[in-house]
Protein backbone atom coordinates (compact mmCIF):
# COMPACT_ATOMS: atom_id res chain seq x y z
CA UNK A 1 0.00 0.00 0.00
CA UNK A 2 1.08 3.55 -0.94
CA UNK A 3 0.64 6.12 2.05
CA UNK A 4 0.78 9.80 1.11
CA UNK A 5 -0.40 12.66 1.51
CA UNK A 6 -2.67 14.27 -0.59
CA UNK A 7 -2.19 17.63 -2.35
CA UNK A 8 -2.97 19.25 -5.89
CA UNK A 9 -6.01 17.91 -7.94
CA UNK A 10 -6.38 14.61 -8.58
CA UNK A 11 -7.45 13.37 -12.01
CA UNK A 12 -8.85 10.05 -12.88
CA UNK A 13 -5.61 8.86 -13.57
CA UNK A 14 -4.06 9.71 -9.83
CA UNK A 15 -6.00 7.16 -8.18
CA UNK A 16 -4.47 3.80 -7.91
CA UNK A 17 -6.27 0.98 -6.27
CA UNK A 18 -4.22 0.68 -3.32
CA UNK A 19 -3.20 3.72 -2.47
CA UNK A 20 -4.16 5.37 1.07
CA UNK A 21 -4.11 9.11 1.48
CA UNK A 22 -3.60 10.97 4.58
CA UNK A 23 -5.66 14.50 4.20
CA UNK A 24 -3.94 17.34 5.80
CA UNK A 25 -7.24 19.04 7.87
CA UNK A 26 -9.06 18.06 10.67
CA UNK A 27 -11.20 19.61 12.75
CA UNK A 28 -12.84 20.14 15.76
CA UNK A 29 -16.83 19.23 16.63
CA UNK A 30 -18.02 21.92 18.12
CA UNK A 31 -21.57 22.61 19.55
CA UNK A 32 -23.04 23.84 16.25
CA UNK A 33 -22.18 21.51 13.60
CA UNK A 34 -24.54 18.66 16.82
CA UNK A 35 -27.44 21.42 17.71
CA UNK A 36 -28.63 23.06 14.11
CA UNK A 37 -27.54 20.53 11.70
CA UNK A 38 -29.47 17.89 13.78
CA UNK A 39 -31.99 19.93 14.45
CA UNK A 40 -32.33 21.09 10.64
CA UNK A 41 -33.04 17.50 10.21
CA UNK A 42 -35.61 16.84 12.65
CA UNK A 43 -33.34 14.32 14.44
CA UNK A 44 -34.64 14.96 17.90
CA UNK A 45 -33.11 12.58 19.99
CA UNK A 46 -32.30 13.35 23.66
CA UNK A 47 -28.68 11.21 23.08
CA UNK A 48 -28.05 14.89 20.75
CA UNK A 49 -29.85 17.20 22.71
CA UNK A 50 -30.37 16.39 26.10
CA UNK A 51 -27.29 16.74 28.21
CA UNK A 52 -29.15 16.54 31.71
CA UNK A 53 -30.55 13.05 30.69
CA UNK A 54 -27.70 12.04 29.22
CA UNK A 55 -25.39 12.21 32.00
CA UNK A 56 -27.12 9.06 33.39
CA UNK A 57 -26.41 7.52 29.97
CA UNK A 58 -23.48 4.81 28.84
CA UNK A 59 -21.15 7.45 27.82
CA UNK A 60 -22.56 9.98 30.75
CA UNK A 61 -22.73 12.88 27.80
CA UNK A 62 -24.38 13.85 24.57
CA UNK A 63 -23.42 12.27 21.54
CA UNK A 64 -22.87 14.31 18.27
CA UNK A 65 -25.09 12.74 15.01
CA UNK A 66 -23.82 10.28 13.05
CA UNK A 67 -24.38 11.81 9.96
CA UNK A 68 -23.45 15.04 11.08
CA UNK A 69 -19.93 12.74 11.83
CA UNK A 70 -20.17 11.37 8.54
CA UNK A 71 -20.27 14.72 6.60
CA UNK A 72 -17.35 16.09 7.98
CA UNK A 73 -14.82 13.05 7.51
CA UNK A 74 -16.33 13.31 3.65
CA UNK A 75 -15.88 16.80 3.26
CA UNK A 76 -12.45 16.35 4.94
CA UNK A 77 -11.79 14.05 2.08
CA UNK A 78 -13.91 15.64 -0.54
CA UNK A 79 -10.89 18.49 -1.48
CA UNK A 80 -8.20 15.90 -2.33
CA UNK A 81 -10.61 13.16 -4.11
CA UNK A 82 -13.27 15.01 -5.86
CA UNK A 83 -11.75 18.00 -6.87
CA UNK A 84 -11.97 16.62 -10.52
CA UNK A 85 -15.51 14.99 -9.72
CA UNK A 86 -18.35 15.10 -12.53
CA UNK A 87 -20.98 13.11 -10.56
CA UNK A 88 -21.65 11.38 -7.21
CA UNK A 89 -22.49 7.77 -7.99
CA UNK A 90 -22.58 6.31 -4.94
CA UNK A 91 -22.86 6.44 -1.03
CA UNK A 92 -22.75 3.26 0.95
CA UNK A 93 -21.71 0.76 3.58
CA UNK A 94 -21.99 3.47 6.07
CA UNK A 95 -20.28 2.54 9.70
CA UNK A 96 -20.35 4.22 13.28
CA UNK A 97 -18.02 2.58 14.93
CA UNK A 98 -17.24 4.56 18.13
CA UNK A 99 -18.74 7.87 19.89
CA UNK A 100 -18.07 11.29 18.64
CA UNK A 101 -18.72 14.30 21.17
CA UNK A 102 -18.51 17.97 21.21
CA UNK A 103 -14.74 18.98 21.41
CA UNK A 104 -13.39 15.65 19.70
CA UNK A 105 -11.51 16.73 16.63
CA UNK A 106 -11.88 14.68 13.62
CA UNK A 107 -9.19 13.57 10.84
CA UNK A 108 -9.84 11.69 7.70
CA UNK A 109 -7.58 9.38 5.36
CA UNK A 110 -8.72 7.30 2.16
CA UNK A 111 -8.38 4.29 0.57
CA UNK A 112 -8.51 3.43 -3.15
CA UNK A 113 -10.35 0.66 -3.55
CA UNK A 114 -10.89 0.69 -7.36
CA UNK A 115 -10.85 2.69 -10.29
CA UNK A 116 -12.29 1.76 -13.46
CA UNK A 117 -13.86 2.16 -17.37
CA UNK A 118 -16.97 4.75 -17.13
CA UNK A 119 -17.41 3.90 -20.74
CA UNK A 120 -16.89 7.84 -21.51
CA UNK A 121 -14.20 9.33 -22.99
CA UNK A 122 -13.50 12.12 -20.58
CA UNK A 123 -13.88 10.07 -17.05
CA UNK A 124 -13.61 6.95 -14.97
CA UNK A 125 -15.08 6.02 -12.02
CA UNK A 126 -13.10 6.08 -8.56
CA UNK A 127 -14.70 3.98 -5.92
CA UNK A 128 -13.06 4.91 -2.48
CA UNK A 129 -13.19 3.94 1.61
CA UNK A 130 -13.38 7.09 3.27
CA UNK A 131 -12.19 6.66 7.24
CA UNK A 132 -12.48 9.02 10.07
CA UNK A 133 -10.77 8.98 13.41
CA UNK A 134 -10.14 10.73 16.38
CA UNK A 135 -7.23 10.70 18.88
CA UNK A 136 -7.75 9.18 22.01
CA UNK A 137 -5.07 8.98 24.58
CA UNK A 138 -2.08 7.84 22.49
CA UNK A 139 -4.15 6.18 19.34
CA UNK A 140 -6.44 7.22 16.82
CA UNK A 141 -9.73 5.30 16.90
CA UNK A 142 -11.98 4.98 13.91
CA UNK A 143 -15.20 6.44 13.96
CA UNK A 144 -16.86 6.30 11.16
CA UNK A 145 -16.36 4.16 7.24
CA UNK A 146 -18.01 4.59 3.91
CA UNK A 147 -18.00 3.56 0.73
CA UNK A 148 -18.25 6.08 -2.20
CA UNK A 149 -18.12 6.06 -5.78
CA UNK A 150 -17.35 9.42 -8.07
CA UNK A 151 -17.11 9.74 -11.23
CA UNK A 152 -13.63 11.87 -11.70
CA UNK A 153 -12.56 13.73 -14.89
CA UNK A 154 -9.46 12.16 -16.97
CA UNK A 155 -6.51 14.66 -17.42
CA UNK A 156 -6.64 14.10 -21.29
CA UNK A 157 -9.20 12.90 -23.23
CA UNK A 158 -8.42 9.62 -24.55
CA UNK A 159 -7.69 9.55 -28.78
Amino acid sequence: MNAHSAAAPQFFEDFTPGDRYRHARGTTVGEPENQLLTKLVMNTAQAHFNEHAMTAGPYGRRLVFGLITGSIVIGLATQDTASQAIAELALDRLRFTAPVFHGDTLYAYTDVLDASDAGRDDAGIVRFRHIGVKPEGEQMVVVFECERSVLVRRRERRA
